[in-house]
C-alpha cells in the first residue's frame, strides 16, 4: 500500500500544479472573452489529458499494484488532497468562507469542475480495467 500512498501523493502534486498553471491561464486570458462556463470547458479537457498520463505514467513509475484496493487508495488519496488543497486555496486566498467554497459546486462551471475532480480520482481505477480489456 505505501506504493499506492506515495504515487497518489506525487498524483495530486503534478496534477494540482498543471491546474494551477491553466487555471491562472484561463482566469486570465480566457474568462475576459469567452465567459466562465465556456473558460473551464475549454480546460477541462486539457486537465483531464495531463490527469489521465501522469496517473499512468506514476502509477508504473512507483510500481502501483494492478489490483482494486491500490487503484482506489491511489487515487483516495489524490483526489482528497485535491479537495483539502482547493478549500484552502478558496478560504484562505480568496477570502472565501466554506459555505461559499460548497456553494460554488451548485454552479455549471463547479459541477463540471467537480465532475473533472472525479474522474481524476477515478483515473487510476479506470486505467486498471482498461489494462484488464
Amino acid at each position: 500500500m505505501p506504493s499506492a500512498i506515495k504515487a497518489g501523493l506525487f498524483y495530486f502534486i503534478v496534477v494540482f500544479a498543471a491546474g494551477f498553471v491553466l487555471g491562472t491561464l484561463r482566469v486570465i486570458v480566457l474568462l475576459p472573452f469567452i465567459g466562465e462556463i465556456a473558460a473551464v470547458a475549454l480546460e477541462l479537457p486539457v486537465m483531464l489529458a495531463i490527469s489521465w498520463l501522469a496517473c499512468r505514467r506514476l502509477a508504473t513509475q512507483f510500481s502501483v499494484p494492478a489490483k482494486i484496493p491500490y487503484r482506489l487508495a491511489m487515487g483516495a488519496v489524490a483526489f482528497g488532497l485535491l479537495m483539502l488543497a482547493e478549500f484552502g486555496l478558496s478560504v484562505f486566498a480568496f477570502n472565501r468562507s466554506g459555505a461559499e467554497y460548497f456553494a460554488l459546486f451548485l454552479t455549471t462551471s463547479g459541477l463540471l469542475g467537480i465532475a473533472g475532480q472525479i474522474a481524476f480520482g477515478l483515473f487510476p481505477l479506470a486505467q486498471l480495467r482498461q489494462k484488464s480489456n
